[in-house]
């Protein structure tokens, strides 16, 4: 995928994920500035969003071999060697396998800290 194939691809998940979860423009704002402090919408925004790249679990762990072959698959290697760096920092992100949106918003909150210029999630 060229990058701006991708950027399609993240806008469009982002709507669809934005709807579904309810989450708002400023909630996704802030957490594209590393602001994951948003309510339960603004976690399942996140869990829609690690589900539709098929990150997650059944047990809600973080699948970070998927998420390494899914990113050498996509992304073009400007975003993919820093991106893979970052997935394999936080291959033990969940903290909270119990509740599937917050997992989820711990695997975002992990790839954010690890490389915030080069986060990647829409």
């Amino acid at each position: 995928m060229t990058e701006k194939q991708l950027n399609a691809t993240k806008k469009l998940v982002r709507n669809t994920c934005q709807n579904k979860a309810k989450a708002t423009n400023e909630q996704i704002d802030a957490m594209q500035k590393g602001d994951f402090g948003g309510d339960r919408n603004a976690q399942c925004y996140l869990h829609c969003i690690i589900s539709t790249y098929k990150l997650l679990t059944k047990d809600n762990q973080f699948d970070w071999e998927a998420g390494i072959k899914a990113t050498n698959a996509n992304a073009p290697p400007s975003i993919a060697e820093p991106g893979i760096v970052s997935i394999k920092n936080c291959k033990d992100a969940v903290k909270t396998p119990s509740d599937k949106c917050a997992a989820s918003t711990e695997i975002a909150k992990c790839l954010y800290d690890d490389n915030p210029a080069n986060y990647f999630l829409p």
